[in-house]
């Protein structure tokens, strides 16, 4: 492939790469992780709601990997409280899950920053074949796309598996009892997916400018004497 078209490909997956670390920033400090329903179910058994009654006791709950919002309807109008999981939550939620993804969160953001920057390098510069070049290339973008993977995976325990937004619900809750009545993942845990598929196509274009995947040679090919040889 052409100089010219390599360094056109290698341009737009370093901007694709700082786009995903941007947006992977931005997921992390927002509350639309998951958004839902809750019904208080204590005050709908006491005055035996059914149908459109329901409505007078279901509020609202979103939150993020930092913080959130729920609103309480227990038949006297909504009353909303702010939350926070570090220190407020540290004790009903699984914190070792809860930490792995935010740290991954982070992985991911600081690989995506060194992928960019690599890609303007190999966009504008004549790096050699080690982690400078297409080896590197691969790598940030492997460890990037897998953090993303593992951070749904891992978030996706959390909420479903673990119960995440029942426990939120019924924090410091005496007398009344919280159900989820609706969840669903929201805008930045989407980010991350479409972080993870944009990683996975920086690899298919480094792919695509003619570069073999990693320990993809045979055996018969030529070896190298002397330096280290250039890309181009």
């Amino acid at each position: 492939m052409p100089a010219q078209q390599k360094k056109i490909i290698f341009c737009v997956a370093g901007v694709l790469s700082f786009a995903c670390a941007l947006g992977t920033a931005a997921a992390v400090g927002t509350q639309l992780w998951v958004t839902g329903t809750i019904l208080c179910q204590t005050g709908a058994l006491l005055v035996n709601a059914t149908g459109q009654e329901l409505d007078k006791f279901i509020g609202r709950i979103q939150y993020g990997l930092l913080s959130g919002e729920r609103v309480r309807q227990c038949g006297l109008g909504g009353r909303p409280l702010q939350f926070s999981f570090f220190p407020d939550l540290l004790k009903i939620i699984p914190v070792s899950i809860h930490v792995s993804v935010i740290l991954f969160c982070t992985v991911l953001i600081v690989f995506a920053l060194v992928g960019a920057g690599f890609f303007m390098f190999n966009a504008f510069g004549s790096p050699y074949e080690t982690l400078h070049g297409p080896v590197g290339l691969y790598l940030w973008s492997f460890i990037s796309c897998c953090c993303g993977c593992l951070i749904m995976i891992l978030f996706s325990s959390e909420v479903k598996i673990h119960r995440l937004s029942e426990k939120i619900a019924n924090f410091k809750e005496g007398s009344f009892t919280f159900k989820t009545h609706s969840e669903q993942f929201a805008n930045s845990f989407w980010v991350v997916l479409v972080c993870s598929l944009v990683q996975f196509l920086n690899a298919v274009l480094i792919r695509f400018a003619g570069f073999e995947f990693p320990f993809s040679k045979t055996k018969d090919s030529g070896t190298t004497t002397g330096a280290v040889d250039l890309m181009y």
